[in-house]
């Protein structure tokens, strides 16, 4: 008997849920002649017939949902073989899914001009966003918080400055490198940086000390509006843990990763029936941030999807997802687990 598995969104109370029907092609009958398969109370299907196989099955529930794997009693005891989740893609798109129908918009990245987004990708280079926050209000409270500022600022004082930030010393020479960087290739000029092509803006970046893809492409994507996705810790651990792909995949493929998988959601966006992300305003919201000038500006379809996406990971990271102990209760994506191991 052939087996078609169909993959449902159902959305409750703003959470995302994954739905299966199996149906057993050749055998669609529906029991009682003709009637429609019953359903329980709350509206989701149940097991129409107890006879050797099952042709309509609906887990609605989280910890149904993430039971039905390989070697689960009752698809051994109807004998039915596992059916494979889609692609990688696929899986990945239905993240973007049940994170943005649960959260919401993320409001990144949290800055009022350009500058202040790539001062910010520097500073958060190894340590927590709270310590940038502090080095950032530092230069606002110096009036450094600007291109020319910091190219005049001496850099003993700079380093002060940031000094919340952890790795001070280093961290002041890479901006000075940068303002450097762009007063020789740019005239000093933001917009003439950004209006380069991503590719060998990109390069030119990842040449300059102390900026590797993720700072390089944080830059492109939050202040530029270029179409680069953002690859950080918390994407490697979530796929890793989620059987997508381990956490040695190098940068690259991961981008290349994320940026098919969200391309219909891209075009979806772009499109004239799109529907703007939900603003909600209750309980946890993943990572999300006050609304601010740079995070409210003006993108393109496709850099708004890459932006959401990656903030929302950040906040299953901060909240759910840890290094060493992860709390998978009540994370949107505990439903798309894989099967626990023996």
């Amino acid at each position: 008997m052939q087996l078609t598995r169909v993959d449902i969104n159902c959305h409750r109370k703003r959470v995302t849920l994954p739905v299966t029907l199996v149906l057993g092609l050749g055998e669609l009958e529906r029991p009682g002649k003709g009637r429609p398969a019953k359903s329980t109370p709350n509206g989701h299907f149940r097991l129409v017939s107890a006879k050797a196989t099952a042709r309509y099955m609906h887990f609605g529930k989280q910890e149904r949902a993430s039971s039905v794997q390989r070697g689960d009693p009752v698809r051994l005891r109807l004998g039915i073989s596992y059916l494979p989740r889609k692609s990688k893609e696929h899986e990945l798109h239905r993240y973007y899914d049940a994170l943005s129908r649960t959260w919401g918009a993320q409001h990144w990245w949290p800055a009022e001009t350009q500058f202040e987004v790539i001062v910010g990708a520097y500073l958060t280079q190894n340590t927590a966003w709270t310590n940038v926050e502090r080095a950032l209000e530092n230069l606002r409270a110096a009036n450094a918080l600007s291109i020319e500022a910091i190219r005049k600022m001496r850099l003993s004082r700079l380093g002060r400055l940031i000094r919340p930030s952890g790795y001070f010393r280093q961290k002041a020479a890479r901006l000075k490198t940068f303002v450097a960087y762009l007063d020789k290739q740019y005239g000093g000029t933001l917009d003439r940086m950004f209006s380069a092509p991503t590719d060998k803006l990109r390069e030119e970046l990842l040449s300059l000390n102390g900026v590797g893809p993720e700072t390089a492409d944080s830059i492109l994507l939050y202040a530029g509006n270029h179409p680069v996705f953002v690859v950080d810790a918390y994407t490697r651990r979530i796929l890793e843990r989620h059987e997508i792909a381990p956490s040695n995949t190098d940068y690259e493929t991961i981008r290349e990763l994320f940026q098919r998988a969200l391309e219909p959601e891209a075009q979806r966006l772009a499109g004239p029936n799109k529907n703007s992300i939900p603003q909600l305003e209750a309980g946890i919201r993943g990572a999300a941030h006050r609304p601010s000038a740079m995070s409210t500006a003006s993108r393109t379809a496709v850099a708004q999807v890459y932006n959401e996406m990656h903030s929302l990971i950040v906040g299953v990271g901060k909240h759910y997802c840890g290094k060493s102990q992860p709390k998978c209760d009540g994370c949107p994506l505990q439903a798309f687990l894989p099967r626990a191991k023996g």
